[in-house]
């Protein structure tokens, strides 16, 4: 799908990999969409895209996807503004960092809800106008966290799995329909995405530079996979060759390396 003239709805907007999405479609997209919950964060990404792209239109909405009814308004805002989605970026995700067993329950049912309910309710509602017009796409942000199983890290990644597979699932269904979906699995990202995943009185946690991709380079891979209608992307060169070699890995190899991840972080 052309990028060019879109009219995009992009959600977790207000930061890191939302954020360049936004800025990466400003010249190129005719409507943005911008959703996240900091309406401060918000204004002042509008503000900068205008000041650049001042034939843009960009609305913003101030949305915590883990309300019910506040998803309900998002999901009911395009139509009731006349506009048909073409591209719908579903980029907001939480994380929990920490034994399952300590978990925070309202913190896991809020995973639940942003990364896989608020992700496919927002899908069922745009698709349709898409198929209508006979063109879209859907970009998924899932995680490459989704390839295995991740002691410490189980619901996050187990919802990553999730979007991964329901995009591979969705794709097939609209093949020939001129609507494609693509599933964007990077690796570690420096946001704040970590930091929020964090447990109070938690040191962060660090791997190799070399994994780690920009925010940028990884919207920049998202945007170009839609262009060419690619299934899945993983952004980064290392990240590809890891994934690569885990997804070819039995999964009994995947349950040891797990078990063995599992000890040295108890």
């Amino acid at each position: 799908m052309k990028l060019d003239g879109c009219n995009a709805l992009v959600t977790g907007a207000s930061a890191g990999i939302g954020r360049e999405f936004a800025r990466q479609l400003a010249g190129r997209a005719r409507l943005i969409v911008l959703v996240a919950r900091r309406q401060e964060r918000l204004e002042e990404l509008r503000n900068e895209l205008l000041q650049r792209n001042p034939k843009l239109t960009v609305h913003i909405q101030t949305i915590d996807l883990t309300d019910s009814d506040q998803l309900n308004q998002l999901r009911e805002f395009p139509e009731k503004h006349g506009i048909t989605i073409d591209l719908l970026i579903n980029n907001a995700g939480l994380g929990d960092i920490g034994p399952f067993a300590t978990s925070d329950p309202p913190r896991i049912e809020e995973m639940l809800y942003v990364n896989t309910l608020a992700l496919t309710s927002l899908t069922r509602r745009m698709l349709p106008g898409m198929l209508h017009q006979k063109r879209g796409a859907i970009l998924n942000v899932s995680s490459s966290a989704g390839f295995m199983p991740i002691p410490g890290f189980s619901v996050y990644a187990a919802t990553k799995a999730y979007v991964t597979s329901f995009s591979e699932g969705l794709r097939a269904e609209l093949r020939g329909t001129g609507v494609n979906v693509c599933a964007l699995c990077p690796g570690p990202v420096h946001t704040e995405f970590s930091q929020v995943a964090q447990r109070a009185g938690q040191q962060p946690e660090k791997g190799p530079k070399i994994i780690y991709v920009a925010a940028a380079d990884v919207a920049r891979a998202g945007l170009k996979a839609v262009e060419h209608d690619r299934a899945l992307v993983i952004p980064g060169a290392a990240m590809k060759v890891a994934m690569a070699i885990v997804r070819l890995m039995p999964l009994v190899l995947l349950r040891l390396g797990s078990s063995l991840s599992a000890k040295r972080t108890a």
